[in-house]
């Protein structure tokens, strides 16, 4: 890398610095830090939900995938999320925000203590916060090996150094500073993204992307290819509908921080259209990438080696600097909501004094959680980095166990299953994550289809299965669906939300 490509990464740098600080002026509560209190715009939150759902793992294990099998991976992946979104606009999107709007919510688990009981929500909670610091942690380890590519820095000088620049700008900023992060990310990766498909362009030539698909590798043209399967996109699509509108904790987040319910549907398409159509920008370059850097041993460096192939100086340190952008902010919006569940959720039964603490107290606390949370992380992606951590644990984990935690918390906002209870609950988690474990350790030869499918299918069906054969109505879940109705009367004196510690908060 050049002068030029280090000057414009620190500029980045800076910019974060700044973001984090004005946004610090808007924290003054857990509630500003956690949820913004609702008043970020409905495009703002419709960008950052997009956003937060990129990290650098897609330059580096879904490159591998373009690279190795083509087009493939846009039906694999972003075609998936679009869709999924956009049905959860009408399904789940407003009701997030009627969880915070009339009810104080300002975790999204904190909810669930009513919906079924405490200890449905713990096993959600401990359960949840263990993936999502595998997850993190695997992003690391892909921002490191794209840090290790351009500038020969080592994996674990990169995982500390990205990760101590992530804490200090999210434990001072909270959600504001995370959401308009995710704002300066796409900037960056649009500007980056377009010079790189012109790069392209240019060294293919004009009639590119329509000429090229066959002087590609057999099949690169094809919907279904290498090891993605027509089975392994359904499932994937199943998958995504749950983990997108909510079941990734942090994507529930930018629903619940809109101003009202209607605005949180708005943002959602938003988000919906963004996927459908943006990726293909970012994914041309590389599955073009065989026939401008062909015969690559590890598919994972392509965007690597096509970035110093085609970009001139500057433009690389911008690339990188988009690198840098998408991890940080997806690790800030994870660790923000993580440090929610935490504050909110969890801390409180293990020691119920938490509760009792000053309003300046609790944000000190979040932010000290959000400072061990992201040590906890970087701790294990020094101790297990490597390449192949990464798709494995974002896909194969990641993707596998999030239909067993999400299933009871995204189904116990319908109002369509308001009689099934915390037995139901309990049993859907624990039978999906038994089902995971016996696909991916017990059963040899498991496809990836099975692996991410079956837990999730084994949940719904025990959710929904459960739920009819052991029926668990109560007036206080149905008050709550039938309050999820609707947005909040207009600005009256008697609908103000309630104090700290209030109904949902009790325990």
């Amino acid at each position: 890398m050049s002068a030029l490509d280090w000057i414009v990464v620190a500029g980045y740098f800076l910019v974060v610095v700044a973001i984090g600080w004005w946004s610090k002026n808007r924290i003054h509560s857990v509630a500003d830090f956690f949820t913004a209190r609702g008043k970020i715009p409905w495009w703002l939150s419709g960008v950052s939900h997009h956003m937060s759902g990129y990290s650098a793992v897609m330059f580096v294990a879904f490159a591998a995938v373009a690279y190795n099998s083509g087009i493939t991976v846009y039906f694999w992946w972003p075609l998936t999320i679009g869709l999924g979104v956009g049905v959860g606009a009408f399904l789940f999107a407003a009701r997030w925000n009627r969880l915070r709007a009339k009810h104080d919510v300002k975790s999204p688990l904190e909810y669930l203590t009513r919906r079924y009981n405490l200890p449905t929500q713990q096993v959600l909670a401990y359960s949840g916060a263990a993936l999502k610091v595998v997850d993190i942690a695997a992003k690391w380890v892909a921002i490191s090996v794209l840090l290790r590519g351009f500038a020969d820095i080592p994996i674990e000088v990169g995982i500390i150094f990205t990760g101590i620049a992530t804490m200090a700008y999210m434990t001072v900023g909270g959600l504001w500073a995370d959401v308009l992060t995710d704002m300066g990310q796409f900037v960056i990766q649009a500007v980056a993204g377009v010079a790189m498909l012109l790069a392209v362009m240019i060294e293919l030539g004009v009639g590119f992307p329509f000429t090229m698909w066959g002087d590609l590798p057999d099949g690169h043209g094809d919907p279904v290819n290498g090891t993605v399967t027509t089975w392994l996109i359904l499932a994937f699509l199943l998958v995504k509908t749950f983990e997108y509108n909510g079941g990734m904790w942090n994507l529930a987040q930018r629903y619940m921080a809109s101003p009202s319910g209607s605005d949180a549907r708005r943002a959602a398409l938003l988000s919906s259209a963004l996927w459908l159509v943006w990726p293909l920008i970012l994914f041309l370059p590389m599955i073009a990438a065989p026939l401008i850097v062909p015969g690559l041993s590890n598919g994972e460096e392509s965007y690597i080696a096509l970035a110093r192939e085609l970009l001139p100086a500057g433009l690389i340190g911008l690339m990188l600097a988009g690198f840098f952008s998408h991890t940080m902010a997806m690790v800030a919006s994870d660790s923000n909501v993580i440090t929610a569940v935490i504050t909110r959720d969890i801390a409180p039964v293990l020691a119920p004094r938490v509760r009792r603490l000053t309003e300046a107290a609790q944000l000190t606390f979040a932010r000290v959680t959000t400072v061990l949370f992201v040590a906890l992380s970087m701790t294990i992606a020094i101790t297990t980095g490597g390449e192949g951590f990464v798709l494995d644990t974002v896909v194969e984990l990641v993707a596998a166990t999030m239909g067993p935690i999400s299933i009871p918390l995204m189904l116990g906002l319908l109002p369509w299953f308001r009689r099934v209870g915390p037995t139901a609950a309990i049993t859907s988690w624990a039978g999906g994550l038994l089902v995971w474990y016996v696909v991916r350790y017990v059963v040899d030869g498991a496809t990836q289809a099975a692996i991410v499918g079956l837990p999730l299918l084994t949940s719904l069906v025990l959710y929904v299965g459960v739920g009819m054969l052991r029926p668990e109505p109560k007036p206080e879940t149905d008050a709550l669906l039938d309050s999820l109705n609707s947005d909040p009367e207009p600005a009256a004196p008697s609908s103000q939300a309630e104090p700290e510690g209030g109904a949902l908060t009790a325990r």
